[in-house]
């Protein structure tokens, strides 16, 4: 079986760790808006450091920011900040933590005006690379080129998750609906 040159190059310990992501998230839709948020924080935070970290740190940035709750982060006060920054189990830093806060307040609005963050992004699909960067970054903080793709490739609205000669390639393509629409 065949799969993304990037998994199959990995040792055996840096493949426990990816390919859990790789053959069972990464490219497939989600259709939660809390796990949304949840990925654009993911993305957000892994500006500058390697996935492999994010990847570690997962389960204490979801205990860390009450589990994606999109209404609980929005909410978050200057002692839930100081608490963000002196947690040593996420990416401490102050511009990332801001964002994800701030992030969430827009995501409330744009369910409010949408219906969903789900709704929203639906609603501008398809569009090429450029035009989504542009559309995030009059939207949110913190998303430049490299997160916005990732996000978008992660979640199925933009291609490039797996090579098509990946095993899970296939599946990504049969769950994700984005693709019968270009």
């Amino acid at each position: 079986m065949s799969y993304c040159s990037a998994i199959e190059n990995m040792n055996e310990e840096k493949k426990a760790i990816h390919k859990p992501y790789h053959d069972l998230y990464y490219g497939f839709p989600i259709h939660d808006d809390n796990e949304l948020f949840c990925r654009l924080v993911l993305e957000i935070n892994q500006a500058g450091l390697s996935w492999e970290t994010i990847l570690k740190k997962e389960a204490t940035f979801r205990k860390a920011y009450s589990n994606f709750n999109i209404k609980k982060v929005a909410a978050y006060s200057e002692a839930d900040r100081e608490r963000l920054m002196a947690d040593a189990g996420i990416i401490r830093n102050r511009l990332k933590i801001n964002a994800a806060i701030e992030n969430a307040k827009t995501i409330l609005q744009l369910q409010k005006e949408y219906g969903s963050f789900e709704k929203w992004l639906e609603l501008h699909h398809p569009k090429t690379k450029d035009e989504w960067v542009k559309l995030f970054k009059k939207t949110f903080r913190f998303t430049g080129g490299e997160i916005v793709n990732e996000f978008l490739m992660s979640i199925g609205y933009l291609p490039g998750a797996h090579a098509a000669n990946c095993a899970v390639y296939n599946k990504v393509m049969k769950t994700n609906p984005m693709w019968s629409r270009k």
